[in-house]
């Protein structure tokens, strides 16, 4: 049973995509690559990890899989940031990125959060 409301899901199935084709923009060099990798992986496991905490059976694996999504969301703004500041992305491109993941850290804060609490008051 789906465990989600909202557009969520969606939201980081877009922010995948949308991250993938501006990765595509990197420079065709090793700091281009390096970035590109790094960036590629993270911000598209935020949403395998928040498509797979939907299916989980306990809230603690709920927690742990949506906790998990909020460091790669984390992780996603130390690659956008770096790549802003070296130059490799264009500043407004990284900004919408940049606000997009943060909210999205934002929201996955707060589902942790709840399904925490919630969880402490059921034992």
């Amino acid at each position: 049973m789906p465990r989600l409301q909202g557009d969520l899901k969606e939201r980081t199935l877009q922010f995948g995509i949308d991250v993938l084709n501006a990765v595509t923009k990197l420079p065709n060099d090793v700091r281009g690559w390096t970035v590109a990798k790094q960036l590629s992986r993270s911000s598209t496991s935020i949403g395998a990890n928040v498509w797979e905490a939907d299916s989980a059976y306990t809230d603690a694996d709920f927690a742990h899989r949506i906790n998990i999504a909020r460091k790669e969301a984390n992780e996603v703004l130390y690659w956008l940031e770096l790549s802003r500041k070296a130059n490799l992305m264009d500043a407004t491109l990284a900004g919408v990125l940049e606000a997009e993941v943060d909210e999205l850290q934002r929201i996955l804060g707060t589902i942790v959060r709840k399904t925490q609490e919630y969880a402490g008051r059921g034992s």
